[in-house]
């Protein structure tokens, strides 16, 4: 979904990260997991040296057309993860309740008017959800306080589709010195757990929404 430049009073200073958003097809339509950041805000673009992409054009590239989106969810409301949620208008969202406090709270959280827009169609469902057969939300909180995580079923094990549960490939793996999310996580007590509950999943495949490198 694009790049952006980690600022230098947060850690991995200068080094490039990424966006990651996925798209998956079922009988009934497609489901959307994030949609990347947004555009408008040069303070942020500056800040963060964003280097974006539209939703829109994303799937498009990949043979989708933005309409055959059913519902979607983000990972959880941050910039970087629900920044183009306005390109859906009317199409049903999925977030934790947890989450969406949180976002419309007193402290500074996420840009409002990229999740709050005309024809916003937020469900706040808690706990692990099942939106369309075969994909379910799994609740992942740590990183934030409504994250949440999909998890794609197969005939022999599962898909995870971690979002920021886990940061990287390298994290998920327990090498040295990968960029990882655990120790700046909102809430790292909740971090640890929401990672044991992924990895009981035994999942065939781990793929994360700040890494393009997916496990195995």
């Amino acid at each position: 979904m694009g790049e952006f430049t980690f600022a230098p009073d947060e850690p991995y200073a200068g080094q490039t990260g990424v966006v990651v958003a996925y798209a998956i097809r079922h009988p009934g339509g497609v489901f959307l997991f994030d949609t990347g950041f947004g555009f408008g805000r040069a303070d942020l673009d500056t800040y963060y040296e964003v280097r974006n992409r539209s939703i829109t054009q994303a799937l498009t590239d990949a043979g989708i057309a933005p309409e055959e989106i059913t519902a979607l969810a983000n990972c959880h409301l941050h910039v970087d993860h629900a920044g183009q949620n306005a390109r859906f208008p009317g199409v049903p969202i999925y977030v934790q309740p947890p989450e969406w406090e949180v976002a419309h709270g007193p402290e500074e959280y996420t840009i409002l008017e990229w999740i709050d827009f005309p024809g916003a169609t937020y469900r706040q469902v808690a706990g692990d959800h099942e939106p369309a057969p075969g994909i379910r939300l799994f609740a992942t909180p740590g990183h934030s306080p409504g994250h949440q995580s999909v998890v794609v079923e197969q005939p022999d094990c599962p898909v995870l589709l971690a979002g920021q549960a886990v940061y990287s490939h390298g994290e998920w793996s327990g090498i040295a010195g990968a960029r990882e999310g655990a120790s700046r996580a909102m809430d790292g007590t909740a971090y640890a757990r929401s990672v044991k509950r992924l990895r009981a999943l035994k999942p065939k495949q781990v793929l994360f929404g700040h890494d393009r490198q997916g496990w195995p």
